[in-house]
């Protein structure tokens, strides 16, 4: 789950080092693990894809309609693939 600091185009910045700060993530490591064996991949791949989806959610990305879930799942995918996390069990 993502929680973010701020609504809209107004970026919360950290005053010591110029960051921009976006927001909060949470993960249950133990249901992603549940998940991992329920979709058949690795634990690594999921914990990558929820890190990864919620940081998209932070970014602005959202999958309320079919065209933003087309787009947020091309780069869930491109993302998650550079890093070597596929859906395949390892």
């Amino acid at each position: 789950m993502s929680f973010p600091l701020s609504e809209g185009d107004e970026l919360e910045i950290n005053e010591d080092n110029g960051a921009a700060l976006l927001g909060d993530i949470v993960l249950s490591l133990e249901r992603a693990e549940e998940q991992a064996a329920e979709y058949g991949h690795s634990f690594a791949r999921e914990v990558g894809f929820l890190t990864v989806h919620s940081v998209l959610h932070l970014l602005g990305y959202d999958h309320m309609t079919e065209d933003e879930e087309k787009e947020m799942r091309a780069h869930q995918r491109a993302i998650l693939d550079g890093m070597g996390l596929t859906r395949q069990a390892t």
